[in-house]
This record gives C-alpha cells, structure tokens and sequence, in this order.
C-alpha cells in the first residue's frame, strides 16, 4: 500500500457518458463527507503504514471549496512525497496557481477530444475551450509534470490520436491513452469499443515509426513509450492487460468508504471509525489488516469473464451510489 486516491467530492460539472450516463443522481448526503480535519487525520494513518503518495480526486474536485487549504495540508506531511490531483480542467484556469503555491505538485487533466462537437456530445456540455484555457495555465504554472488524459473509444475518437499526442507535444504534457473501462457509470461498455495497448501502438507506429517502451511499469498504472524524437506517452491497459499482481493503490471516497480495487463491489466504511475517536492505534491495526486480508483482482477477472459486458447496469448504480465512477474517485 503506496498510493492513495483521495476523493474529495462526488460531484461533476461534465456528464461524460463513460462515468456519469444520467442527468440525475443521489449525491452523497453532506453530513456524510469528511470534513478536511477527518480527511487530514486519514491521510496520517495511511501515511504511517506506508502511503506515500496522494491523488486528489471527484468528482470533480476544484467543486470543494477552499481545496487549496487541503492541499497544503496534505504537502506539509513529511511522508508524502507525491502529491497530485486529477480534474476535468473546467474550473483550472483561476485555480493553477493558487494550487502550485499551495504545495501541490503534479496535475492530469482529462481531455478526450480536440474536437467541440465531439467533446459536447461525450460531456453533454461544452466544455471545450474552458478545458484547453486550464491546461495553458497549469502549464504556466510549473508544476513538476503535467498529463492529460484521454479515454479512447473505438468510432468515437480513436482517429484523434495522433492530434492529441501533438497537441500534448506543444503544451509540455504527456498524454495517456486509457483503455475504455468497464466501471462504474459505463453502463452502455461493449467489447468492441476497446482500442487496446496493441491497437494505440500499432496506430501510433505506422505513424511515428518504432516506439519504444520507456523503462518498466512498475506498480504504476501507466507503461510508458518514448517516440523517436524523445516525446513520452503512456497507456493504461486495465482492460487488455490488467496489472492487478503490482497494483499498490486503494481509494477513499469523500464520505470515507475505503476500496481496496476499482472493480470491488463493496468498500470499508472508514468514516464510522475516524468520527468514533478511536485511538490511533486501533485504527492503524484496522487498516493493516484489511489491506493485508485482501483478495480483490477485479481487472483480472473481469479478463477471464467470456460473457463480459458493463459491469453494473443503471438500476445496480441507483441501488448504491458508491458504484457510481463520480463517487468511487476512478
């Protein structure tokens, strides 16, 4: 246990249709978030069993006020020595900088298309240009590493793959190609709308020429390949090549439910335990043996799965909002 996605609200201002396919929910009941002090206190604990890295996630998570003042808590723990959020770039451009000041160092911004239309019909909003004004200012703003990332989704924009990798070129990001999942809210996922690892390369390749990978995976999620002219990119196989044997990440929704993998179907409500004031101790021994007790190898065996279609239908989504991408923090 390395790596702790941090999900600070289950609230968008995009309805992308791979995460979010309805126009209403049942968000999460506000008496159920943590507050910064319970999310500060968690972060400590995962520390002390070894979490060394923090995402910051949503939602949408420049939604949560104040979210500066989160972040230069969580970089002023000496034991985090990675700090990083994901966002949608809707709300980026006023916030870069007072983000950077804050202590936070790297930033992914999800972008899956080039193209307005393209991108309001993915959205059901039109988010284009405000995306594209918060990725100029987090590059100006000098973080230590900037990615975007895009979903790719076979007939929808996999021909957009070689402009979003220049447009990363000219930016100073490094884009990542994901596989197109299927959690969550991607209630319509099919097979067949899987570009996979070997289809981005191959595309990538009569292109480019040969690609080569860039030093091993690791437990990140993200194999990294370098073009000939030195440019880095990165895929996330989680569909193709699943990497459940070194994954070293779990998830902490915004009202504290705890999953041990993407794909679990059910998380560990550790919101109960911090607001009953239980001693340190306790608490670190109730992490420890949760992780240490795991089995969870969904991406794994959902590759085994000869039947495999979405992994939860609308009405399963209804039942339990926690299923839901927006609120599980992806």
């Amino acid at each position: 246990m390395r790596s702790l996605r941090l999900s600070v609200i289950d609230r968008c201002d995009l309805r992308c249709r791979y995460c979010m396919p309805e126009e209403s929910y049942a968000w999460l009941p506000k008496s159920d978030i943590l507050s910064f002090d319970e999310i500060e206190r968690a972060v400590s604990l995962f520390a002390e069993l070894g979490v060394d890295r923090v995402r910051i996630t949503g939602g949408e998570p420049l939604l949560r006020p104040h979210l500066e003042e989160l972040v230069a808590r969580i970089a002023d723990m000496p034991s985090i020595r990675d700090l990083a959020l994901t966002t949608n770039g809707t709300q980026l451009a006023q916030r870069a900088v007072a983000l950077r000041h804050a202590g936070l160092q790297r930033i992914t911004i999800s972008l899956d298309s080039l193209r307005r239309d393209r991108l309001e019909q993915l959205t059901r909003r039109d988010p284009l240009a405000s995306v594209l004004s918060g990725i100029d200012a987090a590059a100006a703003a000098g973080f230590d590493a900037l990615k975007i990332n895009t979903v790719v989704m076979r007939g929808f924009n996999d021909d957009e793959i070689i402009d979003l990798l220049e447009y990363g070129k000219r930016v100073g990001g490094e884009v990542r190609f994901i596989e197109y999942m299927d959690v969550g809210g991607a209630t319509h996922w099919s097979q067949g709308e899987v570009v996979t690892r070997r289809d981005l390369l191959a595309l990538l390749e009569q292109h480019y020429g040969p690609i080569a990978a860039d030093g091993p995976q690791g437990a990140a999620p993200a194999a990294r390949f370098r073009l000939q002219d030195g440019t880095r990119f990165g895929i996330i196989a989680s569909v193709s090549q699943p990497f459940c044997g070194t994954c070293d990440r779990s998830r902490l929704t915004a009202d504290g439910m705890w999953y041990l993998c993407l794909y679990a179907s059910a998380g560990h409500d550790l919101r109960t335990h911090l607001r009953a004031h239980q001693q340190p101790e306790a608490l670190l021994d109730y992490l420890r043996a949760t992780w240490n007790g795991r089995q969870e190898r969904g991406a794994e065996q959902r590759l085994e799965d000869p039947a495999r279609g979405a992994l939860f239908a609308i009405e399963d989504l209804r039942e339990d909002p926690h299923r839901e991408m927006h609120t599980r923090g992806g």
